[in-house]
């Protein structure tokens, strides 16, 4: 199921038709509170959601969307005015997967939504990796640090996955810009930053495995005296 939040009635059953026609399921929201509602009942696989709304906007929507323990795992394709930058990188710095930018052709949403369900859905074959306190279960997105499970959004869980198989590599922040969000994003490479940080802050102790590399990127490396950002 995908929930297509726009409050255009026009572009939102065109998404919704689109979707259905294409062998998806997809229902259509014109504000949160008609998401909000929608989510009680099912959790979709993925929401494509417009920022400009009446009411709560779609970048507080996503906040809102990420903070809770039981939708922080949902991916999330922001629609996004032509010439908003500023939009673009707050959504992705928030842990949006994508973004359109309007007006987008409907074989470019399909496109995109076909990416994002592939990198956001588990490998069937079971594997965990372990490093020093971390444990990262690839089939059921679950991260465990001593022991204690620890709520990552598919962002921070996708770049900490790539570190820990790639034990000791480094990454430049465009490398892991292109590996997990699956395109340059015209040069910015702040959003990358902005997820290390948050992903450190959620290890608690063992965010100090993954080190800044001064002038090139990141690492990952169990008992190497990080040098934060």
């Amino acid at each position: 199921m995908i929930y297509c939040v726009e409050d255009d009635a026009g572009i939102r059953d065109l998404l919704v038709y689109t979707l259905n026609s294409t062998g998806f399921k997809a229902n259509g929201y014109a504000d949160s509170k008609e998401l909000y509602e929608a989510l009680q009942l099912e959790l979709p696989q993925l929401i494509l959601l417009d920022i400009m709304l009446p009411g709560e906007n779609g970048i507080s929507i996503l906040k809102h969307l990420k903070s809770s323990a039981k939708t922080a795992a949902i991916p999330v394709i922001m629609a996004t005015a032509k010439g908003t930058e500023y939009d673009k990188v707050i959504g992705l710095d928030l842990g949006a997967d994508d973004y359109l930018t309007k007006p987008f052709g409907m074989m470019e949403m399909i496109s995109r939504v076909k990416a994002v369900l592939r990198r956001s859905t588990p490998n069937n074959k079971t594997q965990i990796i372990k490093i020093g306190e971390i444990n990262l279960n690839t089939s059921e997105h679950i991260v465990l640090v001593n022991g204690q499970k620890v709520i990552l959004t598919l962002k921070e869980f996708d770049i900490l996955k790539i570190l820990m198989e790639n034990r000791g590599q480094v990454f430049t922040r465009d490398q892991l810009l292109t590996c997990i969000w699956g395109y340059d994003f015209d040069g910015e490479t702040r959003t990358v930053d902005v997820h290390i940080r948050t992903l450190r802050q959620k290890l608690r102790e063992c965010g100090e495995y993954i080190q800044t590399v001064r002038g090139v990127g990141y690492r990952l490396e169990e008992n190497y005296e990080a040098q934060n950002i």
